[in-house]
């Protein structure tokens, strides 16, 4: 068990916990980061000769500090740490740092480097940036690829969110029970943009993009085991699994959209299902409804249809209204008008999205639905209108290939 892939799971799996933890240390975010590199780099040596350790994040710890302070003693020219031989020979101190790592500072070590990237100083893109680099280690190329900017931009971008970091002062006092909620909220909100910067991507972008979903995943259920009684956390995880669950069928060969409806079920994940089915079905018990809970919901209701036909798109309906009255949105509302229109019929979804118009003139995907919905009841020449609005508008070669299609069908029903 001492191979490179086990070793880098390891690394991967200990860094929010050791980065945390060093962070606490030093009250520095950089030291923090400095210390825990180094660290990884004497395990890469050390781990394949003498065996993994007990519990690799407190041997990251332990070493990492200790290899911090030592830098800070050659600048003082102060006394150098034992040789590598000695830092390595961790029977006599591994077990008491597992220890203390496995009381109260496990958790607070973590949120409070979930916190420091949700700073609330930072615009969000800086605050996913951050925390791809410093929570997930992700390498600054591969956050770059991912935003589709240069390297240098987003370097630049880490710098400034680390700068601003290092001048707020930070707190590193547990914070009380109100201000924590209000934090796990914002860390919660970064997790959802994260997942949304991968999910929201043209297929040739996929490669790319879906490691920022799976990211978002892996950061949810770090959350998850922070507060695992917590239903909005269920409901944020369970969301993000279930979303996911489809990525194998959202293109076509060509990268064309494949809407949910026409997607071929067999390629979702059912492993994935099944566990937001679980996490959703655990947090609708404690009775306590918000945003990710509901958004879950429908995204189970759909996991949970085999076929298109077998959707509940009155239990949807009724859904995206309670979302709604809990979070007024026109893009909500849009939403709804999806699921009323399956129930009612396009009249009823057409009535509820004409005020929404003004607020989602700039939206594609407002005139995709408009469009649609025209198309369903004949009036192809306000759905022609409405489609060509939408191509303007559309984000990518995909979204507006999507409504292309919807045209050809026109013209082929105008000349049929």
């Amino acid at each position: 068990m001492t191979d490179l892939a086990w070793i880098d799971a390891a690394l991967t799996s200990a860094r929010p916990q050791a980065i945390g933890a060093l962070l606490r240390y030093f009250r520095d975010l950089e030291t923090a980061e400095e210390a825990y590199q180094d660290a990884c780099l004497r395990a890469l040596k050390a781990w394949p000769q003498n065996g993994p350790p007990r519990d690799p994040a407190a041997w990251l710890i332990m070493v990492g500090r200790n290899a911090a302070l030592d830098q800070a003693r050659r600048r003082t020219r102060q006394t150098e740490l034992p040789s590598e031989e000695v830092l390595s020979d961790l029977d006599d101190v591994e077990t008491p740092m597992a220890e203390r790592l496995d009381g109260a500072h496990y958790r607070d070590d973590i949120l409070r480097l979930l916190f420091i990237c949700c700073h609330p100083k930072l615009p969000a893109t800086q605050q996913i940036a951050l925390a791809l680099r410093v929570v997930s280690g992700l390498s600054v190329k591969q956050i770059a690829r991912a935003f589709l900017v240069s390297e240098a931009a987003m370097e630049q971008r880490i710098t400034r969110a680390k700068r601003v970091v290092g001048q707020g002062e930070a707190p590193f006092e547990t914070p009380s029970p109100e201000e924590r909620e209000r934090r796990v909220a914002a860390v919660a909100a970064m997790i959802y943009l994260v997942f949304n910067e991968g999910y929201s991507t043209a297929a040739k972008d996929a490669a790319a993009r879906i490691p920022l979903c799976e990211e978002a995943i892996r950061l949810a259920r770090l959350l998850l085991r922070l507060f695992p009684s917590e239903p909005e956390v269920m409901g944020l995880t369970a969301l993000l699994v279930l979303q996911h669950s489809r990525a194998p069928a959202r293109f076509d060969a060509e990268g064309a959209v494949v809407l949910l409806d026409d997607q071929d079920r067999s390629l979702w994940n059912r492993e994935l299902i099944n566990e937001g089915l679980a996490l959703i079905d655990k947090a609708m018990r404690h009775r306590q409804p918000g945003a990710y809970q509901i958004q879950a919901a429908v995204a189970a209701l759909h996991a949970r249809a085999a076929t298109p036909a077998d959707t509940d798109w009155a239990q949807i309906a009724r859904l995206y209204l309670a979302l709604e009255r809990l979070q007024p949105s026109p893009v909500i509302t849009l939403n709804r008008a999806v699921a009323v229109s399956k129930v009612e019929g396009p009249a009823a979804a057409l009535e509820l999205i004409a005020p929404l118009e003004a607020p989602l003139g700039g939206y594609f995907h407002f005139y995709g639905l408009k469009g649609a919905l025209l198309e369903q009841l004949g009036r192809t020449g306000e759905a022609r209108t409405a489609f060509d609005q939408a191509i303007a508008l559309a984000n990518t070669v995909a979204e507006a290939a999507h409504i292309r299609s919807h045209l050809d069908r026109l013209k082929e029903g105008a000349s049929g």
